[in-house]
């Protein structure tokens, strides 16, 4: 009973009751700034989880603070990212302390912009000022730059806050994520497969809950093939609708940028809507990057999915798919029809897939390989015949000139006509996005310059195909083309991986494929976490 009397005296003492009155004041304060007061209200909720779109919304009515939810995905990321290795370079003291400004600004009425104190992941090969960017390139393990990307500072003036960078393949040359830097970066599905490449690690990361949006970069499918692997959304935007500035910084200075065509910089995330609001943030011109006209991103009408008519195919040319991803798009495609689309099974006429893959193998090789000196090149010629004979985007042109390339890219403005005319008759086209579901991690067996080469096939069912081949044929169309693309995930395998598909449109209606993506997800079905993921509370924090 000692300490009752103060508590139960009708008269207190003025030094309590300004002791009282003083803490509750740093209190109230703390719970404005540092986001206390919303704790019991959310201690089912599940923060890691949540999409980027709802912790904003949360954030900004202050039913969430930042400092709650970075802390949480510092906690997600401490416990499941030793066996995943999918972010390499964590930045959690400025992230802690970008989440209290953040805080302290909603406190003050202040909003940085759509993305106010939500925590995001960049891929390793974009420029992030202050963070390591090493391509996982060992020449540049240790390269810190001094500016930012474009996209990387369109995010951070949108309020976001950098976790840190995700893992990928030396210079982002691969459908796994096996970085001579980093290493392997494992699949949340099942960690003795990959979770596809170049942006594996950001599509682990997504997939896991490590972080609720990341940005990736597509060259040949590389935001595509890791977000079906991992069952999440990924967006391939059209071609030179968000500026390259600051992708792969660090390197020698040449006289001139070699990558002109095909990559595509877009996010993965766990929702379209996420997608969505992350393309509304990134696109837009740039006086660094002067291909990037300033297009508008208008909202269009939303098209009742009764009215869609829907193009659909499971066969580029003879490339074969798995039985289990044939059986999911035939569900997914019943599923549609069902629901009122207007589905038809075709491809488009007069489209020569192979001579596409062909063309966009040279244009690849004079715009990427221009740089290798003249012996060098002389010698991948001569002795990588047999490896160029399977694979038709393995092309190379030799000796390079001006003629051969005008060609090419003329050839390929009459293949880029064909493709829209077809998509010009349908509100989209769905195809798969590569012949299988996620691969077991397959070693690397040589190198075809930067290339890395496996003498291991991939298995299509009882049918060995050749990695590349399996990998990137469904995928590298439409980065020859131009296209937008969604991949979104439409079911699983008898395992338990995660299936999905490519959803196309035409080029510059990358809002018009999001909307009708919105409604296709409806009848799919939402993200699914993959099992034995912890759900870190608010409670526990």
């Amino acid at each position: 009973m000692r300490y009752e009397n103060i508590f139960m005296k009708k008269e207190k003492p003025i030094w309590f009751l300004a002791l009282f009155v003083f803490i509750t004041i740093i209190v109230q304060y703390e719970a404005v700034v540092f986001g206390e007061e919303p704790k019991s209200q959310y201690q089912k909720n599940d923060i890691v989880f949540m999409t980027a779109s709802e912790i904003a919304e949360k954030i900004q009515n202050r039913e969430l603070s930042s400092v709650q939810v970075i802390e949480a995905f510092l906690k997600q990321i401490e416990i499941f990212n030793p066996k995943l290795n999918a972010i390499v370079t964590l930045d959690a003291a400025n992230a802690r302390s970008r989440a209290k400004k953040a805080d302290e600004a909603i406190s003050k009425g202040e909003l940085w912009g759509p993305l106010h104190g939500v925590p995001v992941t960049i891929k390793d090969n974009y420029a992030t000022a202050g963070i390591r960017s090493t391509s996982s390139h060992p020449p540049l393990k240790d390269f810190i730059p001094e500016k930012d990307a474009t996209v990387v500072a369109h995010l951070l003036n949108a309020g976001a806050i950098i976790l840190g960078k995700t893992n990928l393949p030396q210079l982002g040359l691969d459908f796994q994520t096996n970085s001579p830097i980093f290493g392997i970066t494992n699949n949340p599905w099942d960690t003795d497969y990959t979770p596809g490449g170049s942006s594996g690690g950001s599509a682990a990361a997504v997939a896991a809950g490590l972080t609720p949006l990341a940005l990736g970069n597509d060259l040949g499918g590389s935001i595509r093939v890791p977000a079906h692997y991992c069952g999440i959304y990924g967006l391939k935007p059209t071609e030179n609708l968000v500026s390259r500035y600051g992708v792969t910084p660090g390197l020698p200075p040449k006289e001139f940028h070699s990558i002109r065509h095909f990559l595509s910089l877009g996010p993965l995330a766990r929702s379209v809507n996420d997608l969505k609001l992350c393309l509304k943030i990134i696109a837009g011109s740039d006086q660094k990057a002067i291909d990037v006209p300033d297009f508008p991103l208008i909202e269009p009408d939303v098209k009742k999915i009764n009215n869609l008519k829907i193009a659909w195919t499971d066969d580029f040319n003879g490339v074969p798919v798995s039985s289990e991803t044939q059986s999911a798009l035939n569900l997914f495609v019943d599923k549609l029809s069902n629901a009122g689309c207007s589905t038809t099974k075709t491809i488009p006429t007069g489209f020569d897939f192979n001579e596409a893959w062909k063309t966009y193998g040279r244009i690849f090789d004079m715009e990427i390989n221009v740089h290798i000196p003249f012996f060098k090149r002389f010698l991948m010629y001569l002795f990588g015949k047999k490896i160029r004979k399977n694979v038709p985007f393995f092309e190379m042109v030799y000796p390079i000139s001006y003629e051969k390339y005008m060609k090419a890219l003329t050839k390929r403005d009459m293949l880029i006509g064909s493709m829209e005319q077809f998509l010009s008759q349908w509100d989209v086209f769905i195809c798969p996005v590569s012949a299988t579901s996620a691969i077991k991690h397959i070693p690397i067996s040589k190198r075809f310059g930067a290339i890395p080469l496996y003498e291991k096939d991939v298995m299509v069912d009882d049918q060995s195909l050749n990695y590349w081949v399996a990998m990137e044929s469904y995928t590298c169309i439409f980065n020859f083309t131009g296209n937008p693309v969604v991949v979104m995930p439409i079911g699983y395998t008898k395992k338990g991986m995660p299936i999905g598909v490519q959803i196309v449109a035409r080029r510059w209606h990358d809002m018009e494929l999001l909307s009708i993506v919105d409604q296709l997800a409806k009848t799919a079905g939402s993200y699914q976490a993959p099992k034995g993921y912890k759900k870190v509370q608010v409670s526990e924090l």
